[in-house]
């Protein structure tokens, strides 16, 4: 009698630290507390089962009834329980000592509340890289599982992959599993009948082999229309019955009950992947839908299709700036953490080291770090916890270490761009300047409320956006695959796909025709010079306190009849200080001919604030006509939840929730969060008025395409006459508030 063919089921669970609680508690009800339940009544099926910390976390708090059932399994050695990142990164993307920390921390935890260390780990979205054996070899690792993409793609021939092999790097090994693609979509979507079949022609041809398939838990109840059709409809007890029925020629195993009876097969030395989805999304966009009419030109031959692969995990820091910025604010808090003298073990100061620990390794959480069918680079609160975490690790890493609290500007390269920013550090923020990009502020951080500021995403095209607007022309529906549904959470989302000319970075100056209006604004359409927007600025002077900025360029839209645009000198000065219950941030913008007129042209009409003396007539008898110009300081801030009542905006007495689009008058112009317990004061004297638009951008998710608030652009404008000797300055003020 041949030996038995092995079923290897290998399960992950995962919510991301920042998701609400809403979801933890529905993907609990439809999904990770009937799975179990099922397991329990089948004995015979055996399982891995692998759940990250936050959500292992939230269990122990709001459902310890689900930890005794999973100790129950685990003690009748029905299901093992596996390791990994505890707070999931991508661990190719974080520092050597928490890759190590990380995965030993969830091994603690588990053998804490389960009994045994866990043998295997899981790879977060199964992200391979080379140096990954010694890495888990070192953390006692013994087994994790990667797709059969990463085989096929090192020239592993299919029926090779119904085995185990050794992966390994400077001498250290680690058992690898093969997940089956086909099992992955078989189940739970095929018939059951049809897993059976496939499971049994794999049998045949692999006696004593197993087939392994890692996968989600959420497709099991939480994708859509997925609770209907494994528990209303039945199919999850079905196929467990099923396999209980062929047993005699089919086990159910553990990886580790699997590897303790079988040799390893031999080497599998593997290239950088990720499973066939991600290393789709991760192409740019344009690369993307070539990439798709390929795979589709040769859908029918498999022979070809085993070459065709995307590109590598760490490529979403190229696709998504807003992604590597963050990336390499982790990396400058580990560090920064790391730096932090050690402390009397049990004294206050240890305690805060062990707290800034774990805010670091929380914000290393992959979902805010990409974007794709799940990814979260596009949920404004999933960035958001990222950054309040990373806050509170560096400011608690500057308070335990000497001299770090006084104010200090650094000139360096922070997002390894090749281009040095500025970064300005003091007991109340934490502020990134980017001369490269309009000498524009890509974070400030507020230390008192832990809360980032800015925080937007640029809007910029996916390949998904045709779909969006073809599902305009036609009813709503969706298609089968998550991978590739159509389904639209709302009808005239195709109305929100308009593409960012630049990164959503706050202080970018915008010169455009003052015929233009906050409509034009909204719709990204006021032609503003790009160069006094976002071209590369010279840094004439920095201190802790402040800094100096300038740019010299035309104004295109002055020009007629094809003459050439006189240049002009545009002089960007910001300055930093305390400030009762906070801090205050100004800018100061001036813009000069840069070789002024003699005689000068006369002005009839002097710029609010600005005499006429000022700009060079001699009175305003004398003055003729001189063309005017708008120019306005943008702001982009990000307060989250569009429509709660404790968020808005507030002019005089009038308050708008934060959707709100329009104008409001100046000077002055208030925002508040009231959960996050922070407002900011904008002061701009003497402008027109405030335009305001919010920022929504249109992106895929597990149910469908959807809008997401991702903040406000607000533009304070002032018309002024063209400075034709001396300087025009306008300013604007943020104070920055915690209550």
């Amino acid at each position: 009698m041949p030996p038995k063919f092995h079923l290897t089921l290998l399960i992950h669970a995962h919510q991301p630290c920042g998701n609400f609680d809403s979801v933890f508690a529905s993907c609990y009800e439809k999904s990770y507390f009937p799975f179990v339940d099922l397991l329990e009544k089948h004995p015979t099926i055996h399982a891995a089962l692998h759940y990250s910390g936050p959500l292992l976390q939230w269990f122990e708090q709001n459902r310890p009834e689900y930890f005794e059932k999973l100790r129950a399994l685990v003690q009748r050695g029905q299901i093992e329980m596996v390791g990994g990142g505890f707070y999931e990164p991508i661990l190719v993307s974080i520092p050597p000592a928490d890759q190590q920390e990380q995965i030993t921390r969830m091994a603690a935890y588990l053998e804490h509340h389960f009994g045994a260390r866990p043998q295997g780990a899981w790879l977060a979205e199964r992200v391979w890289e080379p140096q990954l054996p010694s890495v888990l070899h070192s953390a006692g690792v013994g087994y994790t599982l990667l797709d059969d993409i990463h085989f096929l793609s090192a020239g592993f021939e299919p029926e090779e992959l119904f085995a185990t092999y050794l992966a390994e790097d400077r001498g250290k090994t680690v058992t690898l599993f093969a997940g089956q693609k086909k099992l992955r979509y078989l189940l739970p979507f095929g018939g059951v009948q049809e897993s059976i079949a496939w499971l049994r022609e794999a049998a045949n041809a692999h006696p004593g082999g197993v087939a392994a398939m890692g996968d989600d838990m959420e497709k099991f109840g939480v994708w859509p229309e997925t609770y209907q059709h494994c528990y209303t409809d039945g199919w999850l007890e079905n196929f467990f019955t099923a396999l209980e029925e062929n047993s005699d020629w089919l086990q159910v195993s553990t990886p580790s009950e699997y590897r303790a009876q079988h040799q390893p097969q031999g080497r599998a030395d593997l290239p950088t992947a990720s499973y066939t989805e991600m290393m789709e999304w991760v192409l740019p966009t344009a690369v993307r839908l070539r990439y798709q009419s390929v795979l589709k030109e040769f859908a029918q031959r498999g022979d070809v299709s085993v070459f065709l692969r995307g590109g590598p995990w760490r490529a979403f820091f190229r696709k998504y700036s807003e992604s590597n910025l963050l990336n390499k604010k982790m990396l400058r808090a580990s560090s920064r953490v790391a730096a932090a003298p050690a402390r009397r073990a049990h004294s206050q100061a240890a305690t805060e080291l062990l707290a800034a620990r774990d805010f670091l390794l929380r914000a290393q959480c992959n979902d805010g770090y990409w974007h794709g069918v799940f990814g979260g680079v596009y949920a404004p609160h999933l960035r958001t916890d990222l950054w309040r975490n990373l806050i509170r690790a560096e400011e608690l890493a500057d308070r335990l270490t000497p001299g770090a609290t006084m104010a200090r500007v650094e000139t360096l390269d922070y997002d390894a761009d090749g281009a040095n920013e500025l970064l300005f550090t003091s007991p109340e923020s934490q502020i990134l300047l980017r001369p490269c990009d309009g000498a524009t502020m890509a974070f400030c951080d507020f230390r008192p409320s832990h809360a980032t500021l800015i925080n937007s995403i640029a809007r910029r095209p996916e390949a998904y956006h045709a779909r969006v607007r073809e599902a305009a022309t036609r009813p709503t529906g969706h298609i089968a695959s998550i991978h590739d549904q159509t389904r639209v959470k709302e009808a005239g989302l195709e109305r929100f796909l308009i593409y960012d000319r630049w990164p959503r970075h706050s202080f970018r100056v915008h010169i455009f025709d003052p015929a233009k209006t906050q409509t034009a604004f909204e719709a990204l359409e006021l032609d503003e010079h790009p160069g006094f927007a976002a071209a590369e600025y010279h840094t004439r002077s920095s201190s802790p306190h402040d800094v100096e900025f300038s740019f010299e360029g035309p104004i295109p839209f002055l020009s007629r009849d094809g003459a050439e645009s006189p240049k002009f000198i545009l002089t960007k000065q910001f300055s930093f200080g305390p400030a009762p219950h906070g801090c205050e941030v100004a800018c100061e913008v001036s813009l000069k001919p840069a070789n002024p007129q003699r005689p000068a042209p006369r002005v009839a009409i002097a710029a609010q604030g600005t005499s006429p003396a000022e700009l060079g007539s001699s009175s305003a008898e004398e003055a003729a006509p001189a063309p005017t110009i708008a120019i306005g300081i943008e702001s982009i801030l990000n307060f989250l939840a569009p429509d709660a009542d404790d968020r808005f905006f507030q002019s005089g007495e009038r308050k708008e929730s934060l959707r709100f689009s329009g104008e409001l008058p100046g000077p002055t112009l208030r925002l508040e969060d009231g959960w996050q317990r922070v407002r900011v004061i904008l002061t701009a004297p003497s402008a027109n008025s405030f335009w305001i638009a919010p920022i929504y951008t249109v992106s895929e998710s597990e149910e469908g395409f959807e809008r997401v608030y991702q903040g406000s652009q607000i533009l304070p404008v002032w018309h002024i006459p063209l400075p034709t000797r001396k300087s025009v300055t306008v300013r604007l003020v943020w104070r920055i508030e915690h209550f």
